[in-house]
Parts: structure tokens; C-alpha cells; sequence
């Protein structure tokens, strides 16, 4: 009888904490709110509502 022994799997990208670097990131996300370099609701559902269309729209761009 052969015995099989269970492979540890790797660790994923999303298994390590990198804390760090998300604030980083989340102080980096609230600086462009607060410079008001967004783009609206309504102009991502616009667009992401027009993939696979004839009349497919160009992405938005801040501020849209």
C-alpha cells in the first residue's frame, strides 16, 4: 500500500499582512478624494454598462 502524505500549499499573495503597505495605500486612496481626483458613480456604470456594445464607451477620467 503506498501512503500518500499531503502537500503544504503555498502561502498566497493574500495570506501575508503586509500592513504597511495598505496604509500606505489607504493614505495614498484619501489624498485623491480630498484633491477631488475621482471619478463619479455615475460615469463608471456608464461605461463598465456600454463593454460589449456597439457604442462601447472610452474609460472615464478623473473628474468625470
Amino acid at each position: 500500500m503506498v501512503k500518500l502524505h499531503a502537500m503544504k500549499p503555498e502561502p498566497a499573495i493574500f495570506d501575508v499582512p503586509d500592513e504597511e503597505h495598505d496604509a500606505r495605500r489607504l493614505a495614498d486612496a484619501l489624498a485623491d478624494v480630498a484633491a477631488g481626483r475621482v471619478i463619479s458613480h455615475k460615469a463608471m456604470k456608464a461605461w463598465l454598462l456600454s463593454w460589449g456594445t456597439p457604442d462601447e464607451l472610452p474609460p472615464p477620467q478623473v473628474g468625470d
